[in-house]
């Protein structure tokens, strides 16, 4: 999310922790060391892993900071199902609960939430409309300490907008913030970029390793982060762009995908790429799921035999001299960015504060 990895050779180019410890895995070809892996998936249709990278090394070998990187995978939460909405908001708000709760930041901690990005782009609008929707009651503390009831946090919230709005790096504003206003940790909370296609909009990551705002698409800035603000920073970021690159990339594969499986559907009954019937898909493919290396290039040629790095690369050569290597959303992006940021403003809203429980929880979003 946070310290981008961008593999030079390859130009692929992600914010997510599991994203880039599956490139390095796949480079490697082995299982990485350093790290600690936990998939969760009991729930129905929600998928949680927490990753812990233990040092440096670690760090190096996947483009990231050694900490703790917790991700939410709700490959369903693109339909608009309110019920969904619903399960992931609580699934988010207890994971965020207990995320605060090992980092020793109990609910007497105060907290200032960050609301970054450009709230005149849809897909970067996440984090001013999750401010936009949170229970903020650091004024009340100070004002009216006598009105406030047990089971609130001291909260307080900004949206400082981007470098190219303010003229200021965000990175400034938050450490004036910070240095000001006093909390004791910071939640920062920005759109992503992922390198695959079935994680847009599906995805909800979380760290306590501080954010670079911009690095998604490529835009270098100052951290903001633990060691830059001297308290500790939580960053929560769902990717809402991928590159042009990456589209063609799934793309292939998903074709590819589509052959193998009904290849091996027509050994069993018979071929359906010859007829309207089309068997259920499911994403992300996996090797098992592809034809032959011979079969690929009969249907393909060369690049249908070209490893995955090897794709990138080829894709990233022909689109990039041409600038047609674009940053890309979906259509679906201005209701899906109001629905993802109530989800998360309302789990924080439950998770930050015990007062406000799954009951109440929409009163406090609009």
């Amino acid at each position: 999310m946070q310290h981008n990895i961008d593999l030079g050779a390859y130009s692929i180019r992600t914010d997510l922790a599991v994203e880039s410890h599956e490139l390095a895995q796949q480079e490697q070809q082995a299982p990485l060391s350093g790290f600690e892996m936990e998939t969760d998936d009991r729930e129905p249709g929600i998928k949680v892993t927490r990753m812990t990278v233990q040092d440096e090394e670690a760090g190096r070998q996947i483009g990231k900071w050694p900490g703790h990187y917790l991700t939410i995978e709700v490959p369903k939460l693109r339909n608009n199902d309110s019920e969904l909405e619903q399960q992931v908001m609580r699934r988010f708000a207890h994971e965020f609960k207990q995320f605060l709760e090992k980092k020793g930041l109990t609910e007497n901690k105060k907290a200032l939430i960050v609301g970054l990005g450009n709230w005149n782009v849809t897909p970067d609008a996440l984090g001013p409309l999750v401010v936009e929707n949170l229970l903020i009651t650091r004024h009340l503390f100070t004002l009216a300490p006598e009105s406030v009831e047990d089971g609130y946090r001291e909260v307080s919230a900004i949206s400082p907008g981007v470098l190219g709005i303010t003229g200021i790096e965000t990175s400034e504003i938050v450490f004036g913030v910070v240095e000001k206003s006093k909390p004791d940790f910071v939640i920062c909370i920005d759109a992503l970029a992922s390198r695959a296609l079935h994680r847009v909009n599906t995805t909800i990551q979380i760290s306590d390793t501080g954010i670079h705002p911009g690095s998604g698409v490529g835009n270098k800035r100052k951290a903001i982060d633990e060691a830059t603000l001297g308290i500790p920073v939580i960053a929560i970021g769902v990717p809402t762009v991928v590159f042009a690159s990456t589209i063609v990339h799934d793309s292939i594969t998903y074709l590819l995908g589509h052959f193998g499986q009904s290849v091996q559907e027509s050994k069993r009954a018979f071929n359906r790429l010859t007829t309207s019937s089309v068997p259920e898909r499911k994403e992300p493919y996996t090797e098992e799921d592809l034809p032959d290396m011979e079969s690929r290039k009969t249907f393909m040629g060369l690049v249908g035999q070209l490893s995955e790095q090897d794709k990138q690369q080829l894709i990233h050569e022909v689109l990039q001299p041409l600038g047609q290597n674009l940053v890309v959303t979906p259509k679906e992006i201005d209701d899906f960015i109001e629905g993802i940021a109530n989800i998360i403003a309302s789990g924080l809203n439950s998770a930050l504060h015990r007062a406000v429980g799954q009951e109440n929880v929409n009163a406090y979003t609009h």
